[in-house]
């Protein structure tokens, strides 16, 4: 018989590398006493590993005056991670959960990547410590209990900017060009708004946006932030804002009640509050209002023109470069042009298409359609219905399939209550449980071979619906008709002199032009 022997661990403690051990702080804002907190926070974390034997700090992450509820805001948090994925900390202190994260998804996805990379969380307040595997559930309920509270604090923020914007008390942050804020007032700044006077008498005397943007740009001028560079948005805004005859709306932009919230433009879902005379008026409420009028209608005449666009416009595109196609009027007469050609004939040599040759090389394909539809179309309608016809015949196999996973399922969970109770040991549990687990993704994966055809389906309704037209038609297409063009085309590919029709159901015919 062998002899073994027994090799006692050694007691000698220099040999074992102390844990590497990070901090991270946040306080919500840049108030004085939040700041005191983490300021304390960090002198805390500083003196705590001084006298360790078993854990050294590696270094404090701390993030100041920034949102809990996101941690893609927080640079110092993302900082942590990072050096946690590079191997070089082993474990991680925090003062609560409230201060790591507010959002529980968040929370719980940062705990189970640290936990899998073998570092554990110790949160001092809740007394939680992710190296106790059964801890994840304290942590679910304690994020949620966090997200809550950020929820809360958020309402209540929201509540009393609501109740200051009702009683006309709520002053906006942002300041528009021609204004300073002096004591918390709009106060007119004598250079700007004379641009502003400048940017409206322009308007109404015939200018259009871009012409105003490209003479404040010609002449420097410059922007509220020093800049030469004016854009559409910022000329549109001068000439739609209603601070310039001395009113205030409100709430033009809301934030939804959403985890991650969102900043939206308000076009209806709440309420907006009109304050008259907040403060002195740099345009006459005459001349703001011409103004607002013939924006609207110039507006209204932009979407009349929109709604005119073409039925190819959207689905013409070029063989050679990719581009989409625009409409062109010469000498009387609609072409269609690919962009990159228009704008110079050296970076695409596709040439104009006239349009009435588009219309007619349809025309010539539909004929060729309701002619010959029975020795194309119903011959591919059978082959996909048999297709049909065998892939259900297999409804019996899904069912076995779906259920043997069920059954293996539900071995799963006996097996999982009988590791709790101590009747299977860990190493079994694991063996069992990886087995039954592959199994499980072979049968999704046979199952998913035999139910993977809703694309199928939806060949066959469009191929039904393309069959239906041309077997109802009667007598031939003469003309072009835009309606039949809508509901089958889904796409036209410029190829030299040819025209590849894409119909719906996947079919591709060709024409010359």
């Amino acid at each position: 018989m062998a002899k073994v022997t027994v090799i006692e661990p050694t007691k000698d403690t220099s040999l074992v590398r102390k844990l590497r051990c990070a901090a991270y702080c946040r306080v919500s804002s840049a108030s004085e006493d939040q700041l005191h907190s983490y300021s304390a926070q960090v002198k805390y974390y500083g003196e705590k590993f001084k006298d360790s034997e078993s854990e050294e700090l590696v270094d404090i992450y701390a993030d100041e005056g920034i949102t809990g509820t996101c941690q893609d805001k927080r640079e110092e948090f993302q900082r942590l991670m990072k050096d946690c994925r590079r191997g070089k900390i082993d474990r991680i202190y925090t003062k609560s959960i409230s201060r790591f994260s507010r959002n529980t998804k968040d929370c719980l996805q940062s705990i189970r990547e640290l936990k899998n990379l073998g570092i554990s969380v110790y949160f001092e307040k809740e007394n939680i410590d992710t190296a106790e595997i059964s801890d994840e559930m304290m942590i679910t309920i304690m994020g949620g209990l966090a997200q809550e509270e950020s929820t809360s604090i958020s309402q209540n923020m929201r509540w009393s900017i609501k109740k200051r914007m009702e009683s006309g008390t709520f002053e906006a942050s942002s300041i528009p060009y021609g204004y300073d804020k002096i004591n918390g007032k709009l106060i007119e700044n004598k250079s700007e708004s004379e641009i502003v006077k400048l940017i409206y008498e322009m308007y109404l005397n015939g200018c259009g946006v871009l012409q105003i943007l490209l003479y404040l740009n010609e002449h420097n001028v410059k922007t509220k932030t020093g800049k030469t560079k004016w854009s559409i948005s910022s000329v549109i805004y001068i000439l739609s804002n209603e601070k310039y005859v001395g009113d205030t709306l409100l709430q033009k932009k809301f934030t939804t009640n959403t985890m991650h919230a969102r900043s939206l433009v308000n076009r209806g879902e709440c309420p907006q509050y009109y304050i008259k005379d907040t403060h002195q008026a740099i345009i006459e409420r005459e001349s703001f209002d011409k103004v607002q009028t013939v924006m609207s209608e110039r507006s209204s005449k932009i979407k009349q023109k929109e709604k005119k666009k073409n039925v190819f416009s959207a689905i013409l595109k070029c063989g050679k470069c990719q581009s989409s196609y625009r409409r062109k009027k010469v000498n009387g007469i609609y072409y269609y042009v690919c962009k990159k050609h228009d704008k110079k004939a050296d970076f695409c040599p596709s040439k104009p298409i006239p349009e009435e040759s588009i219309r007619q090389a349809f025309v010539r394909l539909c004929n060729k359609l309701l002619l010959h539809y029975k020795e194309i179309l119903l011959p591919m309608q059978k082959t996909l219905r048999e297709l049909n016809t065998k892939r259900f015949s297999g409804n019996a196999k899904v069912f076995e399939l779906r259920k043997e996973i069920a059954e293996i399922r539900e071995q799963k969970h006996i097996i999982s209550r009988l590791h709790t109770k101590g009747f299977i040991d860990e190493q079994k549990f694991v063996e069992q449980t990886t087995s039954l687990e592959n199994r499980i993704e072979k049968l999704k994966r046979e199952l998913n071979k035999i139910s993977r055809s809703d694309n199928e389906d939806e060949t066959s309704e469009q191929l039904d619906m393309l069959i239906d037209i041309f077997e109802n038609r009667s007598e031939i297409f003469t003309e072009f008709e835009e309606d039949i063009f809508s509901q089958i085309v889904e796409k036209i590919t410029v190829d030299d002199n040819t025209l590849k029709f894409e119909l719906m159901s996947g079919l591709k015919f060709g024409e010359k032009i």
